[in-house]
């Protein structure tokens, strides 16, 4: 049952006194748009082409995900204004199930989904910067890899530092008010756009390859080289099929459900503006716009981009790119070896202004939390600035720990390699957010039963049928998910799981420090 009694139902006003209300309507858009675009579009068009086959294969998986994004948006767009408060999300779960699902949504965020995302586009913009400038070096260490265990090691190599100088130097920035870091996210989304378009432009009208049309736009839907999908774990294999695109209509959902995982992880964090409504100007009718105007850009841009690849590279030549960079592979083949440094500099930019909108928006939610003696109390208090310094302070330490923190597997020969382990996390919890966005999306059938009688001053569009049809959906691709890719689905949902205990333990204390504060 939702919480009823809570405070936020009953006067959230008093809760959020001290926050600055600056973020405006361009402004939210920037947010959501700057957030969505990482570095993701450069690269996994390339991992979706091996799995789909075929040129067609590529631009509809893009397709599917853009509908379903703007879909979902278009959803919880009724939620934004029903709830205009800090949090977004979080307040969602809460408010349609119940404390304890808010705080998971919560905890998952804070432990992987958001903090995970950072570290991720973090380190890609220290990789990307050291294209520019060798000497920052994934191996050239300050701090050798010291094993942590026979599977786990922490590090800080010259890759790593530039990692965490970019993540204080944005959450300090951050601390010094939501004015500065709007701004900060008005130039860095409006620059990496204008690259992004600039992308498309010479990828379908200057770099345009006829040898290369040919071949993608004349055998649009040919399959070719389409990666074989085991069956999730070994007890399954007894009776599902290892699958590719080109084996009948069942092998085709399989591989466009778990193409889905890398797209629509390139297209996710458009909910962010919903953490930071506290700071909306207009909340009630700016959220949901701005979540509506940012994907509406966000995946035309997205589907215009990975048109532009296949103008200008064979598919076969998409699916072999050198580390899986599809964008400086086609910029290499516009204007040669100068085509990698344009992209680096296009992709520092890209990487810089989403981690910024990433953590404006991350800490609200830990805020959020605070609020309801969930989270540390420190978290729950605003600075001087009127943003939740302590928060984006504790939001910052345990990113730099997920920087630091190291896979580490050793082959039959012996030689030690060292992965990346907020790549695994995000890996495993892909499936749990996808979880969260069916029911958050169920939530508004919930509350309008619930709260049948509440001021909406935007009601879902096409409700009942586009939020029933992204439920049915997202459910499909889960269900892929869990039989072809269960060891990592299987995980994020115990990383989910952990948080009810944790949650408890919160619960606890938060009432017992309630009680001592009665008694005193």
């Amino acid at each position: 049952m939702a919480d009823t009694t809570h405070p936020l139902s009953q006067n959230a006003a008093n809760n959020e006194t001290g926050f600055v209300r600056a973020i405006g309507l361009f402004d939210g858009t920037m947010i959501v748009v700057g957030s969505m675009i990482g570095s993701g579009i450069f690269i996994v068009a390339a991992d979706i082409s091996r799995q789909t086959g075929s040129a067609g294969g590529l631009i509809l998986t893009w397709v599917l995900t853009g509908m379903l994004t703007i879909s979902a948006a278009l959803s919880y767009g009724e939620l934004a204004a029903l709830f205009p408060h800090a949090g977004g999300q979080y307040i969602y779960l809460r408010e349609a199930y119940s404390p304890l699902w808010g705080f998971l949504y919560g905890w998952t965020l804070f432990l992987v989904i958001q903090t995970g995302t950072i570290a991720a586009v973090a380190v890609g913009f220290a990789r990307y910067l050291g294209v520019l400038f060798p000497s920052i070096s994934p191996s050239v260490w300050i701090v050798h890899p010291i094993a942590l265990s026979s599977r786990y090691a922490i590090s800080l190599s010259i890759q790593q530092l530039v990692g965490v100088l970019m993540i204080l130097f944005l959450t300090f920035l951050n601390t010094l008010g939501v004015r500065l870091g709007k701004l900060i996210q008005n130039i860095f989304t409006s620059a990496k756009t204008l690259s992004l378009v600039g992308l498309i432009f010479l990828g379908i009208f200057v770099g345009r390859n006829a040898g290369a049309m040919v071949e993608n736009f004349g055998h649009f839907w040919t399959i070719r080289n389409a990666q074989p999908i085991d069956p999730g774990a070994s007890f399954l294999r007894s009776f599902l099929p290892t699958v590719t695109a080109g084996g009948g209509v069942f092998g085709l959902i399989v591989a466009f459900g778990v193409a889905q995982v890398g797209s629509l992880f390139s297209a996710d964090a458009w909910n962010n503006i919903g953490f930071t409504a506290a700071e909306v100007k207009n909340p009630k009718r700016d959220v949901a716009l701005s979540m509506a105007f940012g994907t509406v850009i966000v995946i035309t841009l997205y589907c215009l981009a990975n048109l532009a690849y296949l103008c200008t590279l064979p598919i076969v030549q998409i699916q072999t790119a050198p580390d899986d960079r599809v964008a400086t592979a086609a910029l290499n083949a516009i204007f040669g070896p100068a085509g990698a440094m344009i992209m680096a500099v296009a992709i520092v930019i890209s990487t810089f202004g989403c981690n910024n909108g990433l953590i404006l928006a991350g800490a609200r939610v830990s805020y959020a939390m605070a609020k309801d003696g969930l989270f540390f109390k420190s978290t729950g208090t605003l600075n001087k600035k009127g943003v939740p310094g302590s928060a984006l302070f504790y939001q910052g330490i345990w990113i730099t720990v997920l920087i630091l923190l190291r896979t580490r597997r050793v082959d039959a020969g012996g030689i030690v390699t060292y992965g990346n382990l907020y790549s695994d996390l995000l890996n495993y919890v892909v499936f749990a957010a996808l979880l969260f966005y069916v029911l958050t999306t169920i939530g508004i059938f919930v509350l309008r039963v619930r709260r049948a009688d509440a001021e909406r001053p935007y009601r879902a569009f096409g409700y009942p049928f586009v939020p029933a049809l992204y439920v049915i959906a997202a459910i499909s691709i889960m269900v892929v998910l869990l039989l072809y890719q269960t060891q990592t689905a299987g995980i994020g949902m115990l990383i989910v799981l952990i948080g009810a205990p944790v949650y408890l333990f919160w619960s606890w204390w938060s009432r017992r420090a309630a009680r001592v504060g009665t008694t005193q």
